[in-house]
């Protein structure tokens, strides 16, 4: 069956974990043995080479700059013509209006319901109703947790039923990257957003550093809009490196001796499972889903108390059996798992799937 794939939100280096997600998706639904054909509609930003190496994937670029929403979104909603796809994958949370096939839509977070006031108000709307309406418009929805399965059956009436679950993977390359501790690193990756609770942290490495001066902070992820104010605080040891290349992320998990992530919302929290796979202890707040996900394969804080925070900190660097639990855990995600996921999801939508 030929199966589209919505990738026209995609900005290579701008839009965080979606875009991890959907790399490695692609990466392993190639892997899959079966006869589908894949579409990829892409923008002019994307590059080819998020197409895996393989005869079933094609790029179908549309001429369009993701970069400029309203005519990305005005583009896709209204113009963008799936052809004789049999079933449309949207990775992005938005549903385009005008396709006529079956779609699975990705809603992987509810924060524009959850936490609005992270949002610019004319951004908050066009969300809003963009959410609701793919909803509503699709055969199913995906999502990455059971704490966002929750949330959209609550907000948006979805029949649980209808909610399908498609956690990430751990990437290959993690488990092989066996954490050295070579340097007094505390790695943080995020993207610098208001909710990611970097100040919490930055407070938390200063106690930290109290009894051990020889540590620095590396802030490893997108500079969001909550940047400025960050590094308006952050102190001589702490690095702020922007987004970063995948071999330069790895080489952070190789060197680095302790994981911290303090996020207060997320729809999973992909970075916990990159470091626990690395044999990094990691520490993550105590909510849903970053606890689920963790699960007893890290250390847990009450969100933003940074006193709670330190003394984790503290306690993760000598914790017995702490690493080895973070592995055990790590590695029942897979993004083969993920791709079956996904295909399971795909057969409920579109009966010749199946």
């Amino acid at each position: 069956m030929r199966i589209g794939v919505n990738a026209l939100y995609l900005l290579p280096g701008e839009v965080g974990g979606t875009e991890i997600y959907l790399r490695n998706l692609l990466q392993a639904l190639a892997q899959e043995p079966d006869d589908h054909e894949y579409i990829l509609f892409t923008n002019r930003e994307t590059g080819p080479d998020l197409a895996p190496p393989d005869p079933r994937f094609q790029i179908w670029p549309q001429p369009v700059h993701a970069r400029f929403r309203p005519g990305r979104i005005l583009w896709e909603q209204f113009v963008l013509s799936t052809g004789d796809c049999d079933l449309l994958l949207n990775p992005g949370f938005t549903a385009p209006w005008s396709t006529r096939c079956p779609q699975l839509t990705w809603i992987h977070d509810l924060q524009h319901k959850r936490h609005p006031e992270y949002f610019k108000p004319a951004d908050l709307v066009a969300w809003r109703f963009l959410v609701w309406a793919a909803a509503r418009r699709s055969k199913a929805i995906l999502t990455l947790s059971e704490k966002s399965k929750e949330d959209i059956h609550e907000i948006y009436k979805v029949p649980l039923d209808h909610i399908h679950l498609a956690p990430p993977g751990v990437g290959e390359v993690f488990p092989t990257l066996n954490a050295q501790r070579t340097e007094p690193i505390v790695l943080c990756v995020s993207t610098i957003h208001p909710h990611k609770g970097i100040e919490t942290l930055l407070e938390a490495f200063e106690k930290f550093r109290q009894t051990h001066p020889n540590y620095r902070l590396v802030l490893a992820g997108m500079k969001g809009f909550h940047t400025k104010a960050i590094e308006a605080k952050a102190g001589p040891n702490v690095e702020i490196t922007g987004w970063l290349d995948r071999e330069d992320l790895y080489d952070l998990y190789r060197r680095a001796s302790l994981f911290v992530f303090p996020s207060t919302f997320e729809g999973f929290g992909m970075p916990i499972l990159e470091a626990m796979a690395a044999g990094l202890p990691t520490i993550c707040a105590d909510a849903r889903p970053m606890k689920d996900v963790s699960a007893d394969g890290a250390l847990h804080f009450p969100p933003g108390n940074a006193t709670a925070l330190a003394e984790q900190m503290e306690k993760a660097l000598t914790a017995p059996g702490l690493i080895e639990r973070g592995k055990q855990r790590a590695a029942e995600f897979t993004w083969q798992k993920t791709a079956k996921a996904v295909l399971r999801a795909a057969a409920e939508a579109s009966p010749q799937l199946a």
